[in-house]
């Protein structure tokens, strides 16, 4: 890291370490977890694979990665939650799914962020468009940008909300739970929640700055 970087490098170095260092914590949960659930392991890897990938986000050679593969990758994630819900009563699978939803909303947003940087690409590249075709084009690009806008405003605002709900859930019970006999199973669900807040803040973060 060098001296005299700008604001956006800061904020960059500091998602790239968030998100590695979730990434390493999903990994190690989905291989050294002892648990018999595929459905477990397949859901760490996939937030491993998801960290990953918004770790690089931010720089060229990380931009470099196809995304095409990446989308439909990460549209498939986001189906497997939802669709891998506990199928046991219309109740209790709706509980189920709610639970799942914040984890398919982020993974559809990291979809989002491929698709809308294979747009750009593609803009990119037909910056050289005729000039009698010039004008069709601008209008065409400032209304996918409209509709751009909303999305990533939709994403952002769900995920900002799941991450406030996750880092400030429990806060006044912790002086409880710190008496309590089920110490081990109160921090462990803190750390989770601490680090599902965290993940889907940095994602808002993602979202919300170009890249």
């Amino acid at each position: 890291m060098r001296f005299g970087m700008s604001a956006t490098e800061v904020v960059d170095y500091m998602l790239t370490a968030l998100f590695t260092a979730a990434a390493v914590r999903a990994l190690r949960q989905g291989v050294l977890t002892r648990t018999r659930a595929c459905r477990s392991r397949v859901d760490h890897l996939l937030h491993a694979a998801m960290a990953l990938a918004m770790a690089v986000m931010p720089w060229s050679w990380g931009r470099a990665l196809p995304e095409l593969p990446q989308s439909v990758f990460f549209a498939a994630a986001a189906l497997w939650f939802p669709l891998t819900a506990v199928n046991s009563g219309q109740e209790r699978q709706l509980s189920a799914t709610a639970k799942r939803l914040p984890y398919a909303v982020g993974m559809a947003a990291m979809t989002w962020m491929s698709y809308r940087a294979a747009g750009h690409s593609h803009q990119t590249m037909a910056e050289g468009v005729p000039t009698a075709h010039q004008a069709m084009h601008l209008s065409h690009s400032m209304g996918e940008s409209k509709a751009d806008s909303v999305v990533t405003g939709v994403f952002a605002l769900y995920l900002l909300t799941c991450s406030l709900r996750s880092l400030t859930r429990g806060m006044p019970a912790l002086r409880a739970t710190t008496e309590t006999a089920d110490n081990s199973t109160s921090l462990k669900s803190a750390c989770d929640r601490f680090w599902d807040g965290a993940t889907a803040m940095g994602t808002v973060v993602m979202l919300l700055m170009p890249h």
